[in-house]
């Protein structure tokens, strides 16, 4: 028998005992006054030794037991921190009905310990849920990276940064509900199971509605929902949500994962520019209170956005010059650098696209890529300065693409050819998962669609750089994991 079947064994035999006695290992409730960091800050100028009448109700798992006899300490924590409760004289062997994992409530009194640790004398006490299983090893917790994953109820309970890490981005989220609220955005909900997919070039997930023997989607992306809500008349509107992408599970990518969407009637792509921006070093003063922070060694500043076309990035990396290059040399050059993604068919702007795309992730510093061929969005305006780039642009940072926005298309009648011609090219490839053309969201914007800028926002990853957190499933309290052979 391991020992940890020992520890089960012998927790479950003191369950069977406190029933024996009358006592309830699972009671219903307890009334708890503060929480341990309430007390921190209340009685944060009590000196050692020093000790109070004033009585107080905390609950919490207990981290670690100290049991030192006629004196016994326990570690609580709750939802705000920790604090020692402590078990004397009479009361002190009751200590054997508790293990570490336990969930106690104790009532007692506030005083400070020669060492200066803020303590509560037990008076009362109540075990209010007996754990089966023990904790991983106190001072270490889950070693297996694999493992915190799996089980982030163990990573939270004994890795106090995984803890911060997820209360961060809670309010990072809070933060940016807060700065486009002020904008004069209006938060909506569009649809999750989805007839025809699109608003991305991504593998969709595919499920059945019985009642209406109908196959359906799980959304990739919101646009084309977004958008039919711009038609409908509200001018600046966002949704944080779920999307799903059955592609790449890596550091960066989830199968599920969050984005927020966002539209302004009557923008373009450089006022879209001007927001994102404007919203990065509001969340990064937010939450850390500076534009300023690390991100695994490097010095970022959402203060500061440089800002470069991807043809400029293009010469510069590969010394060359694109408007004076012929398709052939550039296919020969795409061909060294990214063989794997083009063909000999493959047409200019994808070969330029897809050179960009085999050095992006060293992009560090915080930057706007813009201008974009206009072979890479069927979605996009045409460039106003140049008729074969969009008005596109990617924010990228320490290897990441934060997000894609546009000065969107509206006009009808040429989003319908592009959006015909991309759903050609992909039945060309034999893809299983060809989308259709969307004849409503067509219909929707014969009906007018006025000016409109739009992004779309990895959170997961903007959450990734604001906690310096190296993998997104850091940052993802459960990502998807592959799924383990049961064991005996």
């Amino acid at each position: 028998m391991s020992r940890e079947d020992q520890i089960v064994t012998e927790r479950i035999k003191k369950i069977q005992e406190l029933r024996k006695r009358g006592i309830n290992p699972y009671p219903y409730s307890f009334i708890k006054t503060h929480n341990a960091a309430e007390l921190q800050e209340k009685y944060s100028k009590l000196k050692a030794e020093e000790q109070t009448k004033d009585k107080v109700k905390v609950a919490g798992r207990v981290l670690s037991v100290r049991d030192m006899g006629a004196i016994n300490f326990i570690s609580l924590q709750d939802g705000s921190g920790k604090i020692q409760v402590i078990f004397k004289d009479k009361i002190a062997k009751e200590i054997k009905n508790i293990d570490a994992g336990d969930f106690i409530g104790c009532e007692g009194t506030i005083f400070r310990t020669k060492r200066g640790e803020l303590s509560v004398l037990v008076t009362e006490y109540e075990i209010l849920t007996k754990t089966i299983r023990p904790l991983p090893e106190k001072f270490h917790g889950l070693q297996d990276i694999e493992e915190r994953y799996r089980k982030r109820y163990l990573d939270l309970i004994t890795n106090e940064k995984s803890r911060e890490v997820f209360i961060m981005r809670t309010k990072i989220i809070k933060a940016i509900r807060e700065f486009l609220d002020s904008k004069g955005f209006l938060e909506v909900e569009t649809p999750i199971l989805q007839p025809i997919y699109g608003g991305a070039a991504a593998k969709p997930f595919k499920t059945f509605i019985n009642d209406l023997k109908q196959e359906v989607y799980l959304r990739v992306a919101d646009e084309l929902y977004l958008k039919r809500l711009i038609i409908g008349g509200f001018e600046r509107v966002y949704e944080i949500c779920k999307d799903f992408r059955n592609e790449s599970i890596d550091m960066q990518h989830n199968p599920e994962f969050t984005m927020i969407e966002l539209y302004q009637a009557y923008a373009d792509y450089n006022d879209i520019a001007k927001l994102f921006e404007d919203m990065m070093a509001f969340l990064a003063k937010k939450i850390l209170g500076t534009t300023k922070f690390e991100y695994q060694g490097h010095k970022i500043d959402f203060g500061k956005w440089k800002h470069v076309t991807m043809h400029d990035l293009v010469n510069e990396k590969f010394n060359i010059d694109i408007e004076k290059m012929s398709d052939k040399e550039l296919f020969k050059l795409a061909e060294k650098y990214a063989p794997e993604k083009i063909s000999s068919k493959s047409p200019r702007g994808e070969l330029i696209n897809e050179l960009f795309e085999s050095f992006a992730d060293k992009i560090i510093e915080p930057t706007i890529v813009k201008d974009y061929p206009v072979e890479t969005c069927p979605l996009c305006k045409i460039n106003r300065k140049n008729p074969v780039l969009i008005e596109r642009f990617e924010p990228a940072c320490c290897g990441m693409e934060l997000g894609n926005a546009y000065s969107e298309l509206n006009d009808p009648v040429l989003q319908k050819t592009l959006l015909e011609e991309q759903v050609k090219l992909r039945k060309n490839e034999a893809e299983p998962w060809t989308s259709e053309l969307d004849e409503d969201f067509i219909l929707a914007m014969e009906h007018g669609m006025p000016p409109t800028g739009g992004i779309g926002i990895g959170i997961d990853r903007i959450i990734m750089l604001l906690t310096n957190s190296p993998s997104i499933r850091d940052v993802i309290f459960f990502p998807f994991m592959k799924t383990e052979k049961s064991k005996k």
